[in-house]
């Protein structure tokens, strides 16, 4: 836990022999020389158009992936975050898990977050310590052979997962093409950008409504667009469409305007946030203050696996349901892992990045992604000639 567990860290393990008992058999791995290398590459991938939400502008996909090998294997991991985390993953976070033993990845966290103390927990550097854990908790697998659901503890075969797109820059027809095309794909639930235009956002929840029918659940993420006044307002027609998840209504730095919004909602409209939270105490903090009523998770920024199975014990813990942000195939095994669960944001820009870089991402069968039993790690394994074209 970045907040309070940091002095359980201990340096002087290094150089223990650490045994690891499977199946009866006791596998010796070294605290000392054992991760022996560690890539990192950036890439820079352009979006089919120009996209927005209701805060935000972008025509570019940002993206940092991360090897580490020991005994012959690697491990994958990866943030959507570009070179600076590639910078500090190199420069800082591969001297500190060089020579770690690559079945205790909960030291190799705990020991990186005290190395970027001075730096500074939020943003590029809880992004680089996910990327970096990922591919660690990857590499755990690989070595042993299992996939990594399973070495997690898998608790379900399959995760739900729901469409999200919608954004602001589509034209109606483009909305509404977007997502009749994934309630034909059984998908059960879509998600929409507003709050660039609130005068129309009436209009494009109408078309998004008229475009999936009643039988798909509609939901839609304003990006902290409103104060809270403003988002309360549009509460009512977001109602009127059967509007089930208002994604941050408000700034999710707002956690008392985010709690004013879920407390005057009506009873069928969820209130949504977390995927900004960056380390343990800010997760604790939003559920502390009652400010969700599903808190969203992202494993490329929130301390990665660890992180993320870290923040399912805080949900279990307040009874609060927990939804994986973006990152389909990074997310897919730790969702199947994790008690409290809802459902993965199959966010339209990194389901199609995820398709070019990589083999092994899971299949969309009737609105689900099952995690691949028969590869082992999280089963992904990186395009490299695809890749280099986007090379940043």
């Amino acid at each position: 836990m970045p907040c309070t567990d940091l002095q359980g860290a201990n340096p002087s393990l290094r150089g223990i022999e650490s045994p690891q008992i499977t199946a009866g058999v006791t596998l010796s791995f070294s605290l000392h020389g054992n991760i022996d290398r560690i890539e990192v590459s950036s890439y820079r991938i352009p979006t089919e158009i120009p996209e927005s939400d209701g805060t935000y502008r972008w025509e570019h996909i940002d993206l940092s992936i991360v090897m580490v090998h020991a005994q012959g294997k690697y491990g994958l991991g990866y943030t959507y975050a570009g070179q600076p985390v590639s910078a500090l993953i190199e420069g800082v976070l591969s001297r500190v898990i060089k020579g770690m033993d690559p079945m205790s990845p909960q030291l190799a966290y705990m020991s990186m977050w005290r190395n970027i103390r001075n730096m500074g927990r939020p943003g590029i550097c809880s992004m680089a310590i996910s990327a970096v854990d990922c591919a660690l908790w990857d590499l755990k697998a690989r070595l042993l052979e299992e996939p990594l659901v399973t070495l997690l503890g898998q608790v379900r075969e399959v995760a739900a997962i729901y469409g999200s797109g919608g954004f602001t820059s589509y034209t109606d027809r483009e909305l509404a093409n977007q997502f009749e095309g994934w309630a034909s794909q059984g998908i059960r639930a879509v998600k929409m950008k507003i709050g660039r235009e609130p005068a129309r956002d009436r209009e494009r929840v109408g078309v998004a409504r008229q475009a999936i029918g009643n039988a798909t659940r509609l939901y839609v993420d304003a990006n902290g667009a409103y104060a809270p006044r403003e988002a309360l307002a549009q509460t009512e027609m977001l109602a009127e469409h059967d509007v089930r998840w208002f994604e941050e209504p408000v700034s999710s730095d707002n956690l008392t305007g985010m709690r004013f919004v879920r407390e005057h909602v009506g009873p069928r409209i969820n209130i949504a946030a977390g995927e900004y939270g960056y380390d343990l105490c800010y997760f604790r903090e939003m559920l502390n203050s009652g400010a969700v009523d599903v808190l969203q998770a992202d494993i490329t920024r929130c301390g990665g696996v660890t992180g993320f199975m870290q923040v399912a014990a805080l949900c279990q813990a307040h009874n609060v349901q927990l939804s994986a942000h973006t990152a389909p195939a990074e997310h897919t095994p730790v969702a199947c892992a994790a008690i409290p669960f809802t459902e993965i944001e199959y966010f339209h820009d990194h389901v199609r990045i995820e398709q070019m870089f990589f083999d092994g991402v899971p299949d969309l069968v009737d609105g689900q992604l099952r995690p691949d039993l028969s590869r082992a790690g999280n089963g992904l394994e990186l395009r490299r000639k695809d890749a280099e074209k986007f090379a940043a």
